[in-house]
């Protein structure tokens, strides 16, 4: 990002996808949890890169041209990046032996390129006959996946919603870890979670987008479980820290069904976005 603001490289140039595959690499490499960093690598780089860029031209982190220049640096995305990323998301999701049915179809499938799911052995071929760059991948993917759709807002739930949330309430109670369980429930409250829709629709169907359609009242009634929490004060009171364990224990008892892990990368984009702009605590 440094270097396309200098005017040394073009924003094409970066390798997104590059730098995703290595993070992804990096934490399969440091511990035997499985996937638990995908989407977050895949918000952070782009963030990153975009953040580099502005504060090289601006000499501030303005956070209104970081979002221009995060759609940019998403827009100038090349086909290669798409075969980085497909590698990337491969190695997360340990395909190949033990493949499950869900973790095949993670980006799903569009009319637009045939089948793009992530397990089908003819994507990497399709992406790039087709030339597809990552942008486009992501943009046909963000009807039913929230990372995909991050991707292509310009972080809009993390920009326009995670991080103003962050914001207010660590100004208000000066604590963080109280300010990040406030502003996960209030994403969660906004932005039903595709995860969970992708984890309950898909116990009934391969398509992903039937399968999202699906799953998304499950993920509904949970998103109206975050909202009824927030009304009554979220971590902040005593009912509804009570509530939140509520949840919890309703959560954990789907065995990783109602996971909202897509929540939970929008709320470390959230994150990062305040300490670019200055958060200390």
């Amino acid at each position: 990002g440094v270097k396309v603001g200098k005017g040394e490289i073009k924003s094409s140039e970066i390798g997104l996808g590059a730098t995703i595959k290595k993070g992804v690499e990096k934490v399969e490499d440091s511990h035997l949890g499985g996937n638990t960093h995908l989407g977050t690598i895949l918000l952070f780089v782009p963030l990153a890169s975009a953040s580099g860029k502005t504060l090289t031209e601006k000499s501030s982190m303005d956070l209104e041209l970081v979002r221009e220049d995060f759609d940019l640096m998403m827009r100038s995305t090349t086909c290669e990046d798409s075969l980085e990323v497909l590698d990337a998301i491969q190695i997360a999701l340990d395909i190949g032996e033990g493949l499950e049915k869900d973790e095949s179809s993670w980006l799903g499938s569009a009319d637009k390129f045939a089948d793009l799911s992530v397990g089908n052995l003819n994507t990497r071929e399709i992406l790039s006959e087709e030339n597809i760059s990552l942008y486009e991948w992501m943009d046909v993917s963000s009807g039913w996946d929230g990372i995909a759709r991050e991707l292509t807002s310009k972080m809009e739930a993390s920009f326009e919603v995670g991080y103003p949330a962050l914001k207010k309430n660590f100004e208000k109670y000066g604590d963080i870890n109280m300010a990040v369980v406030q502003t996960f429930l209030t994403i969660l409250s906004e932005y039903p979670d595709t995860f969970i829709a992708r984890k309950v629709g898909l116990e009934e169907t391969t398509n992903i987008v039937q399968a999202v359609n699906i799953g998304m009242k499950k993920a509904q009634e949970v998103s109206k479980k975050a909202k009824s929490i927030l009304k009554v004060g979220g971590i902040t009171t005593k009912e509804g820290r009570e509530r939140i364990y509520k949840l919890d224990e309703y959560l954990q008892k789907s065995e990783g069904k109602l996971n909202p892990g897509t929540t939970a990368d929008l709320t470390a984009a959230s994150l990062n976005i305040a300490l670019l702009n200055g958060l200390k605590y």
